[in-house]
């Protein structure tokens, strides 16, 4: 378990962060309201300032929602990872105990072991690459805010400038027009305000956005290192898994041959122990009939007996 990458609640401290920093900044847009609305909502010529404006604060806030949806389905992701890794150390027959169905692990071991069962085989790659390309979808809205939202702001700076010129215009064939110069310095206005709020908007986004691909990509990694360390082992026979095991088992028979060969030349030195000490109870045994045929002879003398008697 040690050795799979994945930081714990890593999605949901990315998430605190948005929730800490939207609030300060929302607290200094109330701080700064009086400004904010003198630059944004008052003396304004034409609509054109509010539309661009809003435009990208509604962009910017529905790619903000998609991310928070995002990060709280990663969240469920990355317990659902690490109840997995739990499972497997304590009780690895049962791995999806406690693990959603739905989620991404339990659906890689589900298909790994559907697989297995049909003796098809197993490419990790092709898996991996299916699951990048889901979750790759589930990024692209907030990719397409992230993209755009700088390009807003110069299409709101471009349509600015084109009402400033408009002023300018009517200026020029008015001669000093109060409302031509007010169109001009309207115009200025709004190019700011837009580029402002682009910029503003894409620098706070553009940084979950990347937090995002962070989460996503750890959290891919880990299934992928799950797979290989734990999953594959268990689930596919490769050519070179039982060329290996082959090998052991030539390695284990090496040794049992050398064991039964070790115990032939023991039971060899048992055999010639034996026939030593059948050869000497048999030199003992000879002996002593001798001997004791001398004892007879020696009676036979000393009583002065017969050969019959």
């Amino acid at each position: 378990m040690e050795s799979i990458k994945l930081r714990r609640n890593y999605s949901r401290n990315v998430l605190l962060r948005m929730v800490f920093l939207g609030s300060i900044a929302g607290a200094l847009i109330l701080y700064n309201w009086p400004f904010l609305s003198e630059l944004y909502l008052k003396r304004q010529e034409t609509p054109v300032g509010l539309i661009i404006n809003g435009f990208i604060i509604a962009l910017f806030g529905l790619g903000l929602a998609r991310l928070v949806v995002n990060f709280v389905f990663y969240m469920r992701e990355e317990g659902a990872v690490m109840r997995f890794l739990s499972n497997l150390e304590r009780s690895p027959d049962e791995p999806l105990r406690g693990v959603p169905r739905r989620s991404m692990m339990a659906r890689r071991y589900l298909t790994m072991q559907e697989l297995h069962d049909s003796h098809t085989p197993i490419y990790q790659s092709v898996l991996a690459s299916t699951v990048v390309a889901s979750e790759s979808s589930r990024a692209s809205f907030p990719k397409y805010v992230n993209n755009i939202l700088i390009l807003l702001g110069a299409f709101g700076t471009i349509v600015a400038l084109s009402v400033a010129l408009v002023g300018a215009s009517q200026m020029l064939e008015k001669m000093a027009s109060a409302s031509g110069v007010g169109t001009v310095l309207h115009g200025m206005s709004t190019a700011a305000n837009a580029t402002i709020t682009a910029i503003t908007c894409y620098v706070f986004f553009s940084y979950f956005y990347l937090k995002h691909l962070d989460v996503q990509t750890q959290l891919i990694g880990a299934v992928e290192q799950i797979t290989t360390v734990y999953l594959l082992p268990r689930f596919q026979v490769q050519t070179d898994s039982v060329l290996y095991e082959f090998t052991g088992l030539i390695r284990s028979l090496q040794g049992l041959v050398t064991q039964m060969e070790q115990s032939q030349r023991v039971f060899a030195e048992v055999d010639k122990h034996f026939i030593n000490v059948a050869e000497a109870y048999r030199t003992r045994v000879q002996s002593l009939s001798e001997d004791l045929e001398s004892i007879k002879h020696l009676l036979r003398v000393g009583f002065r007996l017969s050969e019959r008697e």
